[in-house]
């Protein structure tokens, strides 16, 4: 007895030397129990995010932006970096370090920095922020091309790597070339699984089953090659095997433009689709259940006046396995609107887009708005020019107050910030700030004050001959702050009782 006495207090004097000062507690003791589930949020100290190449026209203008918030608690000076990938077509070695000279130098926090490059040789590049640089980084790309295949304009918010990507809303019919691009920003190569489906469910095909995406490179796959039946709606899964990648596609049409389409938020039975232009000619909603139970979804329009139900389009069902497409039409009706999709029974998880139409005949343009989760903290949006820029803003459920900055310029001018009320069910066109004495381009930082959910998202429009060219962005939350859990010792479970 006295051996086991005193080999448990030699137990709880090691575990004492090794944790530094323990705090002793009991598992009644209701106030610790309170203090360990606490959390605490605070800043990341390093950021990665990966930006496609552009694209492929010799008439193609791009121009990057990168912004960082300012952000409570940050240390360090930190610094960023865009470097530039080798671009892989096949399957073969990629460089072992991103190489070439920095797209741009991106500057502290509170002020935009960009950087523009001309021509069909755009690399992917990879993107490092450390120190109070890092939280909240974001990368803004958006391409301009004058004539030819993706005539208009289409725009990106670079995104961060992962290992699953869902994107309803990609296609292989004749008059589409769709391709995702697959970008790794790691030493290793990367395994990846693309798999296609459709109106009848999956599109059986071996060629999108592990494809190697070398170490540091970047690897566009044409969708087209990947099923020898062209279809109009289709729903692409990246799945990651070994290795995480960045994803995004860039859809275009032979007549009708295009743009990047980013991956919808993970599946789940309520989705919000924010930002539908008030002057949208066509919208088509597609979407898809992994699962193997059908969904029945009500759809809902949250206009600037409350929600709307869309006549003829009250319900729909998803059917398992199978990509599901419903046009909608002018369903704005010259009123900005946001899709809200609630499960009318159980909750099946789903994944959607939308296919956004502006303009009529050849001089039509589209764009992508996937499903977007709520804003927990804080999103931005890097590169608003001084006109062109419309933000909307939504509350699917309860009403919110939110606050919106407006950066520095970033060649000159001074920041500002207002706070708005946005009405439950509705999405408003906000009138948002702008830098006093403006120069060159600025950021948009939305951050939730109180009240439910917000979404958001952000289109830009600028014309290109006859045709409305346009791009949207949904704002995702930056994830610039992580919790972290206010973690006390608790020797109590040495005690046998």
């Amino acid at each position: 007895m006295r051996r086991t006495t005193l080999s448990f207090l030699g137990c709880v004097a090691a575990l004492a030397v090794v944790t530094g000062t323990a705090a002793i507690t009991t598992p009644g003791d209701a106030a610790d129990d309170a203090s360990a589930a606490s959390a605490t949020r605070l800043p990341v100290d390093r950021s990665v995010v990966l930006c496609p190449s552009p694209g492929s026209s010799d008439v193609a203008e791009t121009t990057y932006t990168s912004f960082t918030p300012v952000t409570e608690g940050a240390e360090g000076e930190g610094a960023a970096e865009l470097l530039p990938l080798t671009r892989d077509a096949e399957a073969g070695e990629g460089d072992e370090e991103a190489s070439g000279e920095a797209v741009l130098e991106p500057a502290g926090p509170g002020t935009p920095t960009t950087g523009e490059h001309t021509g069909d040789d755009a690399p992917a590049l990879l993107g490092t922020a450390e120190g109070e640089v890092a939280p909240g980084w974001s990368v803004g790309m958006t391409t301009k091309i004058a004539a030819g295949l993706g005539r208009g304009l289409s725009g990106l918010a670079c995104g961060a790597p992962d290992t699953e990507f869902w994107f309803p809303g990609v296609g292989t019919e004749a008059d589409r070339t769709d391709y995702v691009h697959l970008t790794n920003p790691d030493d290793t190569p990367a395994v990846v699984d693309i798999t296609l489906y459709g109106e009848d469910g999956e599109v059986e095909s071996e060629l999108g089953e592990g494809i190697t995406v070398p170490a540091r490179a970047t690897r566009p796959i044409l969708l087209g090659t990947l099923a020898e039946e062209r279809q109009t709606d289709l729903t692409a899964h990246v799945g990651v095997r070994s290795g995480r990648v960045g994803a995004a596609v860039l859809a275009l049409d032979v007549e009708a433009g295009g743009d990047w389409l980013t991956a919808s938020a993970d599946p789940a039975a309520r989705l919000v689709l924010p930002g539908i232009p008030k002057d949208a000619t066509a919208v088509r909603l597609v979407m898809f259940t992994p699962g193997d139970v059908d969904a029945d979804l009500d759809v809902s329009l949250a206009s600037p006046t409350g929600p709307i139900t869309p006549a003829g389009h009250e319900t729909v069902r998803v059917k398992a396995g199978l990509t599901t497409a419903v046009d909608l039409g002018d369903i704005t009706r010259g009123e900005a609107g946001s899709l809200v999709l609630t499960p009318t029974g159980g909750d099946v998880p789903v994944v959607a887009a939308l296919r956004v139409t502006r303009g009529e005949g050849e001089d039509r343009e589209t764009a992508f708005l996937p499903a977007t989760g709520p804003i927990v903290t804080r999103a931005t949006s890097p590169d608003q020019p001084k006109e062109g820029t419309t933000l909307y803003v939504t509350a699917p459920g309860e009403t919110a107050r939110v606050r919106i900055t407006a950066s520095a310029g970033s060649e000159g001018g001074e920041g500002l910030s207002r706070e708005y009320t946005i009405e439950g069910g509705t999405t408003q066109d906000v009138d948002f700030p702008v830098p006093e004495g403006l120069k060159g381009v600025y950021a948009l930082t939305v951050e939730p004050v109180s009240g439910g959910p917000v979404h958001a998202s952000r289109t830009l429009s600028v014309p290109v001959k006859d045709v409305p060219a346009f791009t949207v962005q949904p704002l995702a939350d930056d994830r610039g702050t992580v919790a972290v859990p206010d973690a006390r010792q608790d020797l109590s479970v040495l005690v046998r009782r």
